[in-house]
């Protein structure tokens, strides 16, 4: 069972390194856009209504596009100053609490980012400057978070099923 875990788990994270690279190029398209903003604006003295509104909506997908990567690569910040002390055994016990609460706020979070997803699909609504469909802004946000929920629980069983590390350090 560990090695389809583990195999599950590396095609999840292949997918989890292409949502990251989305959320780059976002960032690199909301950068140029911008700085286009601000010099129209103040070189050329003509404000873009759209770049405000632009970026706006392109923050919601770009803020949860690295978040399964962040885990990937043990990312978030952590205080482990008192876990360092514990035991091996405690220290899994506090990991596995760790991702049973990650597991849970990226569960909730992913089901308000598919709803909010299919509501906006199905009642048309679309940007009030851009015309664009909402669901394009609401979609690769929500595809980010079940990504990491799912990656997540991917995870904790992997963490759940491993042997107990014994011994002192």
């Amino acid at each position: 069972m560990s090695d389809g875990i583990d195999r599950l788990i590396r095609g999840v994270e292949r997918g989890v390194v292409w949502l990251a690279g989305l959320g780059a190029v976002i960032v690199l398209v909301q950068m140029v856009w911008i700085t286009y903003g601000v010099f129209v604006r103040y070189g050329l003295g003509k404000p873009d209504r759209m770049v405000t509104e632009a970026t706006a909506l392109l923050l919601f997908p770009v803020a949860f596009a690295g978040l399964a990567f962040a885990l990937r690569e043990d990312a978030f910040p952590k205080v482990t100053m008192m876990t360092d002390q514990l035991r091996p055994g405690a220290r899994r016990f506090f990991d596995i609490l760790n991702h049973l609460l990650m597991l849970g706020v990226g569960g909730f979070f992913a089901y308000a980012g598919v709803s909010a997803t299919i509501r906006s699909f199905n009642s048309g609504v679309a940007s009030e400057i851009l015309h664009w469909p909402r669901y394009m802004f609401w979609a690769p946000g929500a595809v980010a978070l079940v990504l990491f929920t799912l990656y997540t629980a991917l995870r904790l069983i992997r963490l759940i099923t491993r042997p107990a590390p014994t011994g002192d350090l």
